[in-house]
C-alpha cells in the first residue's frame, strides 16, 4: 500500500516524513518525484509514504494513478501560523506562481498575507474535495500529532521505532524562514514595495518591446 500526505505546506510536512523515516515496512520521502514530468511523477515503490505538499496541485493525476488503492493523510495546522510563513515567501516559489499565475489579477493593494491566506484556503479545499469519495484516510493537525500519530501507526499497520518517531515532532525542521513574527509577515511598506517592483520588473520587456 502507498500512503500520501496532502497538505498545503508549512505544516509539519518534513517533520512527518522524519518520523515516517522510523517505520521499517515502509520507505518514506518528502517532496522525492516533485521535479518530474508524465507518469514518473508518479512512480512511486510499493509500501511508500510521500510527504510533498504540490501533490494538491496533480491530485487528478494522483486520482487516476491511486485512487482508492492508497491511505491518504491530510496534515493541517492551523491556519495563521501557515498563511505568515508563506507570506515571507511573497515573492518566490508558490506564493508568487500563486499571485502571479493563478489569480493573475490580484488586486494590486493586497498583502502577502492575504494573498497566503488565500492560497491556504484554496489548497484545504482541494484536498477536503479529493477526498470525498476515498475509502482509508485521516485528518492529522500537526499541533495534535503525537497524540494523533500512534493511530496513523495502526491503521497503515507500521512496525518500527514508534517512540523514535514520535520525538521528531520536537524538532523543528525546514524552519529557516520562520524566526520573524507573524506582524512582520503581515508586512506593510517593504511588502508593498517589493511587489510593485516585482510588478515593474515583469512588464519591462513588454516597455523595452514597444520602445
Amino acid at each position: 500500500m502507498n500512503v500520501f500526505i496532502l497538505n498545503a505546506g508549512r505544516s509539519g510536512s518534513q517533520t512527518f516524513a522524519r518520523a515516517c523515516a522510523h517505520i521499517t515496512n515502509y520507505t518514506s520521502a518528502h517532496e522525492s518525484r516533485s521535479g518530474l514530468l508524465g507518469e514518473a511523477h508518479f512512480d512511486y515503490p510499493d509500501q511508500h509514504i510521500e510527504s510533498d505538499n504540490r501533490l494538491s496541485w496533480l491530485l487528478g493525476r494522483l486520482d487516476r494513478r491511486f485512487g482508492d488503492r492508497a491511505f491518504y493523510v491530510h496534515l493541517t495546522r492551523e491556519v495563521r501560523p501557515v498563511a505568515a510563513s508563506w507570506a515571507k515567501r511573497a515573492h518566490t516559489g508558490m506564493m508568487n506562481a500563486y499571485r502571479y499565475a493563478i489569480l493573475w489579477h490580484c488586486p494590486k493593494d493586497a498583502t502577502p498575507l492575504d494573498v497566503a491566506l488565500d492560497y491556504c484556503d484554496t489548497v484545504e479545499e482541494n484536498i477536503r474535495l479529493f477526498l470525498r469519495d476515498k475509502s482509508n484516510w485521516m485528518t492529522l493537525r500537526l499541533e495534535e500529532a503525537r497524540e494523533k500519530f500512534p493511530e496513523f501507526w495502526r491503521r497503515i499497520a507500521a512496525e518500527g521505532d514508534l517512540d523514535a518517531a514520535l520525538a521528531e515532532f520536537g524538532v523543528r525542521h525546514n524552519a529557516a524562514w520562520d524566526q520573524r513574527s507573524e506582524g512582520e509577515a503581515e508586512a506593510g511598506t517593504l511588502g508593498r514595495i517589493g511587489s510593485k517592483l516585482y510588478r515593474i520588473g515583469r512588464k519591462l520587456p513588454v516597455f523595452l518591446r514597444n520602445a
